[in-house]
């Protein structure tokens, strides 16, 4: 599923670049000292320039056309910092339940279809800033430093920064952008291993000073989020109920010792069948016995979304929706698509609304709602619904 040949390489709100060689004058460097000033204010074309005769598509708070050139120009370099006060909703985010299968639209309803992604990118982000606006005010006066970009990947050839979000379909991302780069020719030829543990993908963090800000300014930056507690349960899943030789001696041995009471001299010994009770006390605990790990981390601080002005908001329940609109608006190869494959524990299937609601059924409404709370900032910035009634 292709951009439709009227649609701009600009979208308001969203800056996407065409495809360029590699910055050649920014070496990878190991300075990771000192603030990073990135600016913040960019200008958008208009989204409906090209569109085919006869279709109006809804732009909002573009300057009237009998205004001068510079108060146009001063309007849209405005824009992001009105755009929660004068955005109008335009769509209703989808349900965040991965319950519900994928549908590729027709060719009849292709250009409406891409509009429905357009708008619904604009939602995303006003939702997003208006959060940021609320809970974190002080945001946008902080300067970007080397550990706020640290799970930022680079891909120079089309010029794109993805941010990682573990259990969101970072695994298969990270092949795309192996593919981006040329450093394969297909996403199924890559090994789980040879994406998390190779060195193929640079981190933003290594690059020098100037390498970092030229690449915050001019590229293409984009995350996808998931339905927190689903979010939770899949890691838990993955890191506790099959074997792993770092999770279990170094996590669950810890949770262990700290939550079960007369736990067995094997359980201590091994950290293995660590139960999902156990793992949220360790989650909710302000003492905790072992840090935090990223794959259960908030997305506001992974990412921190309220300090980078991310140019496009994916979710894992609309991923091949959202995916293939992301590689059209980048002009990636035309055959390449965003894979489906689960390759780790591939026979068990996929966390989804029902199966999170099973684990949660595990705890009390006490230890519900403080999860909740734990995650409130996900919950709030990317517009996800209370997974419980009984939430407050």
């Amino acid at each position: 599923m292709r951009l439709p040949h009227w649609l701009p390489d600009s979208i308001p709100g969203i800056k996407f670049s065409r495809p360029r060689q590699p910055h050649q004058d920014l070496p990878a460097g190991g300075s990771k000292d000192g603030d990073l000033e990135v600016p913040t204010e960019r200008v958008s074309r208009d989204l409906s320039s090209r569109a085919p005769r006869g279709l109006t598509l809804p732009v909002p708070d573009q300057p009237q056309p009998l205004l001068q050139r510079g108060t146009r120009l001063r309007l849209r370099q405005r824009r992001r910092r009105l755009l929660i006060k004068k955005m109008p909703a335009v769509v209703t985010i989808p349900a965040n339940s991965s319950d519900t299968p994928f549908i590729r639209p027709g060719p009849r309803t292709l250009d409406g279809h891409w509009i429905s992604l357009h708008r619904s990118q604009q939602e995303r982000k006003r939702v997003m800033q208006e959060a940021c606006a609320k809970y974190r005010a002080s945001s946008n006066r902080r300067a970007v430093t080397p550990r706020h970009v640290s799970r930022i990947f680079v891909e120079d050839r089309h010029r794109v920064l993805y941010c990682e979000v573990p259990k969101a379909g970072c695994s298969n991302w990270k092949r795309v952008l192996m593919v981006l780069a040329g450093l394969a020719s297909s996403t199924a030829d890559i090994q789980h291993n040879t994406v998390h543990y190779g060195s193929a993908l640079k981190r933003l963090d290594t690059f020098d000073r100037q390498g970092i800000l030229h690449r915050l300014s001019t590229y293409t930056k984009m995350l996808f989020v998931r339905e927190p507690f689903e979010r939770l349960v899949s890691a838990f899943r993955d890191k506790f109920e099959h074997p792993n030789s770092y999770y279990h001696p170094v996590f669950g041995k810890a949770i262990l010792a700290r939550y079960r009471a007369n736990a067995s001299r094997e359980a201590l010994r091994t950290g293995s069948g660590v139960r999902f009770p156990e793992f949220v006390q360790y989650l909710l605990d302000v003492h905790r016995p072992v840090g935090m790990d990223i794959h259960w981390d908030h997305v506001s601080r992974l990412c921190s979304p309220c300090l980078i002005d991310y140019d496009f908001v994916g979710k894992f329940e609309s991923m091949e929706d959202d995916a293939n609109f992301f590689l059209s608006l980048i002009h990636a190869p035309q055959n390449l698509t965003f894979p489906r494959f689960k390759d780790r524990h591939s026979q068990e299937a996929r966390t989804t609304a029902r199966i999170a609601h099973h684990y949660f059924a595990q705890l009390s409404a006490l230890q519900r709602q403080r999860t909740y709370d734990f995650y409130y900032m996900d919950y709030l910035m990317f517009n996800y619904s209370k997974p419980f009634v009984d939430l407050y």
